[in-house]
């Protein structure tokens, strides 16, 4: 009985005891907070872009005959006045005896057409012949002259014709596949070039602009004609097919007259030097352009949430609540995007944990240096 009271008075304290303090509420998230600044920044473009020697000679033949000789291989380095090829010359050589023995025939007429003439002269000038009789002889050393003349126009064109069986290579440069090999009949007829002759010393790249990329491109730059803007455009960079960047550096000096119909695009030109003959006609690759940006703000395409086709980020505002902003997206260099409007100098935003942000939510911000903004929002 005792025992029963004791619990019945415990349970009664109990109950009159104050209730428990609710649980705390829990502390606000810590995240990386950056804040924006405008400045000049430097975003890439890059385009498709082949690559061509300054010179790319086809060596066709301009004689028919067998292909005797083959002096050089593919991917040989020939210089300028080299032989490459030699055509069967026999042919030739023969045409070019029978023009000169015709030029022997017609100096021969001629001489003996000035011998009647010689002899005709003083015989008019005694009037033993007729006045007829000397200009007809006249006439006939005229036609031989004519002969002779037409005789040396023969042998010209058989000694070119004999020059043309050896084909020397036009320009140095480097020698592409030998498409005839040794006995392979050849004629100028010939669909296929017998090869490709490429200067690469210095080689030329062309890429091409859409219309509005091409007006963007214009206005970037001072300038009041296209070749004063050519005057004052940076170097670019050339990516090889494997996305590393070429040694050399290229300047943009050729921009085509107009717009290609099929394409919507502009081509442009870039030269490169070439000194080690890395580059190769054919080869492909991509050109970078720097485009400069006045007052711009970057910020970090990780720190970005994107819905229904627009990009919001998270500002953080007063009692650092966070709200979600719309921006307007002007280009993008690497994985940062270049922003027109949405936001301004001086704003902060959030870098990373962005995906349980709700709006209005506070969190506890970490300042981050704008230059370190990058390497935290990737984290």
């Amino acid at each position: 009985m005792k025992s029963i009271l004791i619990a019945i008075i415990a349970i009664a304290l109990f109950s009159c005891s104050p209730k428990q303090e609710a649980a705390q509420a829990p502390a606000p998230p810590a995240l990386p907070v950056s804040t924006i600044l405008a400045g000049t920044q430097t975003t890439y473009q890059e385009y498709p872009a082949s690559i061509e020697g300054t010179v790319n000679v086809e060596i066709r033949p301009q004689v028919s005959g067998a292909l005797d000789k083959v002096f050089v291989d593919e991917g040989a380095f020939v210089s300028a006045g080299q032989p490459i090829f030699k055509i069967n010359e026999q042919p030739y050589r023969a045409a070019l005896n029978n023009a000169l023995a015709a030029l022997h025939a017609a100096e021969a007429a001629a001489g003996n057409a000035q011998l009647e003439v010689d002899k005709l002269t003083p015989l008019v000038a005694n009037k033993v012949v007729s006045d007829y009789q000397l200009k007809t002889a006249k006439a006939a050393y005229q036609v031989a002259k004519a002969n002779i003349e037409s005789a040396k126009a023969n042998v010209s064109t058989a000694q070119i014709n004999v020059g043309y069986t050896l084909i020397k290579a036009p320009v140095s440069g480097y020698i592409g596949r030998l498409i005839k090999k040794q006995g392979s009949l050849v004629s100028p007829q010939d669909v296929d070039a017998l090869t490709q002759l490429s200067d690469v010393h210095d080689v030329h790249v062309y890429f091409s602009l859409g219309e509005k990329d091409f007006v963007a491109f214009k206005e970037q730059y001072p300038g009041t004609t296209l070749k004063d803007k050519l005057k004052q455009l940076p170097a670019v960079a050339l990516l090889l097919s494997d996305n590393s960047e070429y040694a050399k550096e290229g300047h943009i000096d050729m921009i085509d007259g107009q717009f290609d119909k099929t394409t919507g695009a502009i081509t442009l030109r870039a030269s490169f030097s070439n000194p080690q003959g890395l580059l190769r006609s054919g080869n492909t690759g991509k050109i970078r352009l720097s485009l400069p940006h006045k007052d711009a703000l970057i910020v970090p395409e990780s720190a970005t949430v994107e819905m229904q086709d627009k990009v919001f980020v998270w500002a953080v505002a007063d009692s650092n609540k966070v709200k979600k902003l719309p921006i307007t997206i002007e280009g993008k260099s690497g994985n940062n995007y270049l922003v027109r409007s949405g936001i301004k100098a001086g704003d902060r935003i959030v870098l990373s944990g962005i995906d349980k942000l709700q709006e209005g939510a506070v969190i506890k911000p970490e300042p981050v240096a704008a230059d370190k903004a990058v390497a935290v929002a990737k984290n």
